[in-house]
C-alpha cells in the first residue's frame, strides 16, 4: 500500500457519498418484511411462500455476490465500482417502485440486491484505507452507525408507511436518495484504493461459491417454514454443503483465490470472526423472536411492535460511534466482555417474558440487548481486521460480510425451528386430558399463546447458551499492535507470503 494514501487527509466528502448509498442499500434489506402481507393482497399473490421471495431472493442474491466483492475491489477502481453498483441499485429501485405485477417487482428486488451486495465491503475497505489503524475504531464506529442502524429501523419505518400510506412509498422514498448518491458519486468521488488490473477471476470458484452459499442460504431460510424433511430443503442443503466444501479446498490451493481464506491464519481475525458470527445470529434471531412474542403472544399491531423496537435501533445508532472511540482508547476486550455480558443478561430476561409483561419492560429489555450488541460488533471486527496485512483487507471484509450473512440466516432458521418444535410439544401437553369441543375460543387462544410463549422462551435460552460460550471466547481477545513499525512488519510478511504462494 502506498503510504501517501494513509497519510493524506481522509476523503470525507466521498465517504459521505458512500454512506448515503450504503445506508439506503442496508435499509432496503429489511424494509419489506412488514409490508409483505400488503403487497401480497395488492398484487393478488395467493401463496405466502411466493411473496416471501421478495425477502429471500434479495438475501440470496446478496449472499451469492458478496464473496466476489474481494476480486471486484482488487480488479476495479473504487470509484468505478461504486458508480456501477449504485446505478444497478437505482435501476432496481425504480423498477420495483413502478412494477405493475409481482414478477417485475421480484426482478427489481433482485437487481437491487445485485447492486447493494458490494456496498458494505466496499465502504468498509475505503474506511480501512482512509484512516490509520490507531484511529480505525472511531471511523468503523461511524460505519457501524450505517451497517447496524439502517436494517434495525427498517421494520419500524415499513410498519408506519404500510399503516398510513401505500407500500410503493417504500421504494419511492429510496429512489431520490439513490439518484442523489449516484450523481454525487459521478461528480465528486475519487480513487483511494490500489487496484490490480491484471487480477483474474476463477469462474469455477464463482460457480462453486454461488451454489454453495446460495444453497445453504435458501435451505436454511426455507427450513423454518417448509420443515427440515422437505426434499427441496434437504437437497439444497446437501448440494450447498458439498459445493462449499469443494470451494474452500480450492481457495486454499489457488495462487489467486476468489476469497482468500488464509485470513483465518491470523488468530485475532479468526476469533473476531467467530464472535461476529454469533453476534449476527443473536441480532437477527432477536429481530424475529421478539416481534413473534409482541405480535402473536401479546396481540400488538405490527406498527406498534415496530415502534417498541425503535428505541433499541436508536441506542445502537448512538452507541456505535461512541464504542468506536472507546475501542481506540481501551481496546476490544473490555468492550467485548461488557457488551456480551449485557447481551447475556438481557437475553435471559427475554427468555423469562410472560403473557402479561408490560410494554415498558419489553422495550427496556430489548433496548438493553441492542446496547450490549452495539458494544461488541464493530470493536471486535475492527481489531480482527487490524491484524491483516493491507493486501488482505478486501478478502477480510468479504469473508466477514459473507459469514455474517450466512450465519444470520442459519441461526435464525435453527432458532425458529426450535421455537416451532417446542410450541407444538407444549400445545400437545396443554391439551392432555382436555376435550377440544368443550373449549371456548378464548380458552383456545390462551392455550395457543402459552404454547408459543414456551417456544419463544426456550429459543432465547438456547441463544443465551451460545452467548455465554462467546463471552468466554471474548476473554481471549488481545489488542492488535497498530504502531507504524508493527504495521510495516505485518505488510512485509504479507507480501512475502503472497510471493511464496505465487512461486
Amino acid at each position: 500500500m502506498d503510504s501517501s494514501l494513509q497519510q493524506r487527509k481522509p476523503p470525507y466528502l466521498m465517504l459521505a457519498i458512500l454512506f448515503v448509498g450504503a445506508f439506503v442499500s442496508f435499509l432496503n434489506n429489511s424494509l419489506l418484511n412488514v409490508a409483505l402481507p400488503s403487497i401480497m393482497k395488492d398484487l393478488g399473490v395467493k401463496d405466502y411462500s411466493t411473496i416471501q421471495w421478495l425477502a429471500t431472493g434479495y438475501m440470496l442474491v446478496s449472499g451469492v455476490l458478496i464473496p466476489a466483492s474481494a476480486f471486484l475491489m482488487t480488479r476495479f477502481s473504487n470509484r468505478r465500482l461504486f458508480i456501477t453498483s449504485m446505478a444497478i441499485f437505482t435501476l432496481g429501485t425504480g423498477l420495483a417502485a413502478f412494477a405493475p405485477n409481482f414478477g417485475l417487482l421480484l426482478t427489481g428486488r433482485m437487481i437491487q440486491a445485485a447492486g447493494s451486495s458490494v456496498m458494505g465491503p466496499l465502504l468498509m475497505n475505503i474506511m480501512l484505507v482512509s484512516f490509520p489503524r490507531e484511529k480505525r475504531g472511531t471511523a468503523m464506529g461511524v460505519f457501524g452507525l450505517v451497517m447496524i442502524t439502517a436494517p434495525a429501523i427498517g421494520p419500524t419505518l415499513s410498519g408506519y408507511i404500510v399503516e398510513y400510506y401505500d407500500w410503493r412509498l417504500l421504494f419511492e422514498m429510496i429512489l431520490p436518495l439513490a439518484v442523489i448518491s449516484l450523481v454525487l458519486a459521478i461528480w465528486k468521488s475519487e480513487n483511494v484504493m490500489q487496484q490490480n488490473k491484471n487480477a483474474t477471476i476463477d469462474y469455477l470458484s464463482v460457480v462453486l461459491s454461488s451454489i454453495g452459499f446460495g444453497g445453504l442460504l435458501y435451505g436454511f431460510s426455507s427450513a423454518s417454514s417448509d420443515g427440515w424433511t422437505d426434499p427441496i430443503v434437504l437437497t439444497t442443503l446437501i448440494v450447498g454443503a458439498i459445493c462449499l466444501a469443494v470451494f474452500i479446498v480450492r481457495q486454499l490451493k489457488m495462487e489467486e483465490p476468489l476469497l482468500d481464506l488464509r485470513v483465518y491464519k491470523y488468530p485475532m481475525f479468526a476469533l473476531a470472526s467467530v464472535i461476529a458470527i454469533v453476534n449476527a445470529v443473536a441480532m437477527f434471531s432477536g429481530m424475529i423472536l421478539t416481534p413473534a412474542y409482541v405480535q402473536s403472544v401479546r396481540g400488538i399491531s405490527p406498527l406498534d411492535s415496530g415502534l417498541m423496537m425503535l428505541p433499541g435501533a436508536i441506542v445502537m445508532g448512538i452507541m456505535s460511534p461512541i464504542t468506536g472511540k472507546l475501542f481506540d482508547k481501551f481496546g476490544p476486550r473490555a468492550l467485548g466482555v461488557i457488551g456480551l455480558a449485557v447481551t447475556a443478561v438481557s437475553t435471559y430476561m427475554l427468555a423469562n417474558l410472560q403473557i402479561d409483561s408490560s410494554y415498558s419492560y419489553i422495550i427496556l429489555v430489548y433496548t438493553l440487548r441492542m446496547l450490549g450488541m452495539s458494544m461488541v460488533m464493530m470493536p471486535i471486527m475492527t481489531n480482527g481486521l487490524n491484524q491483516l496485512p493491507t493486501r488482505l483487507n478486501p478478502h477480510g471484509t468479504a469473508v466477514n460480510n459473507t459469514a455474517q450473512q450466512v450465519s444470520g440466516s442459519i441461526g435464525t432458521a435453527i432458532l425458529v425451528t426450535i421455537m416451532n418444535s417446542v410450541t407444538k410439544t407444549e400445545a400437545t401437553n396443554l391439551m392432555t386430558g382436555v376435550d377440544p369441543t368443550t373449549m371456548t375460543k378464548a380458552a383456545q387462544a390462551l392455550l395457543t399463546q402459552k404454547a408459543l410463549l414456551a417456544g419463544i422462551q426456550y429459543s432465547f435460552y438456547v441463544a443465551l447458551g451460545i452467548n455465554i460460550v462467546v463471552l468466554i471466547l471474548a476473554l481471549f481477545v488481545k489488542r492488535v499492535d497498530t504502531s507504524e513499525e508493527a504495521v510495516r512488519k505485518l505488510d512485509q510478511q504479507g507480501n512475502t507470503q503472497a510471493k511464496t504462494v505465487t512461486n
